[in-house]
């Protein structure tokens, strides 16, 4: 076996990792975020196709344009995070395909607006959680979620079109006192087989 992460690694991004709701006060810094898309853009995606993209809402103006899309009841723990993640991926990913993926042809998905979509849509969503993993590993905490309006969020950060928001992911330092008691996981056998 090769080289394997030590207990207190996988302490940090996995058995101690938690999805925090409420924040501890303090900024995180522009250049801990494109750390962190530094070590997330690393992982694999499906040809290297690439095509998360990411608005990191810091300012009070984008945190105002963001409101209006959340759930009532991700408001304040969104309003309240030093920074949120929109992570997004890119319709026409494939453009980027003969700089990131000489071998592959990129007609394909040109040709093929389904696959286009699904490749998209599944490959962002696997470098979202990287993006999660790699946030973890540089000190930050990550609160993900569902719970906005899609369509409203795509006209307030992408109107052209392009881009199609996939999750949120409020990212900070977090309060461990607010945490909730961790819920349940399935067994390997509930949720595995080896065939």
């Amino acid at each position: 076996m090769g080289h394997i992460l030590s207990d207190e690694g996988l302490d940090l991004i996995f058995r101690e990792a938690r999805t925090y709701r409420a924040w501890r006060a303090g900024e995180v810094s522009d250049a801990l975020l494109q750390a962190v898309y530094e070590l997330a853009k690393l992982g694999p995606t499906s040809a290297n196709c690439s095509p998360m993209r990411v608005v990191f809402v810091k300012s009070a103006a984008a945190k105002e344009r963001l409101k209006p899309c959340l759930d009532e009841g991700n408001v304040g723990k969104t309003m309240s995070a030093p920074a949120t993640a929109i992570v997004a991926h890119d319709t026409r990913f494939y453009e980027f395909m003969p700089r990131l993926a000489p071998h592959a042809d990129p007609r394909v998905f040109a040709d093929d607006p389904d696959l286009a979509q699904a490749t998209a849509f599944r490959n962002g969503t696997l470098q979202g959680a990287y993006l999660m993993l790699a946030a973890r590993a540089l000190g930050l905490d990550c609160g993900p979620m569902s719970g906005f309006d899609g369509a409203k969020l795509d006209a307030a950060f992408f109107p052209d079109g392009r881009f199609k928001s996939n999750f949120l992911c409020n990212l900070g330092v977090g309060d461990p006192a607010k945490l909730r008691p961790r819920a349940p996981r399935l067994a390997f056998d509930e949720a595995c087989a080896i065939a």
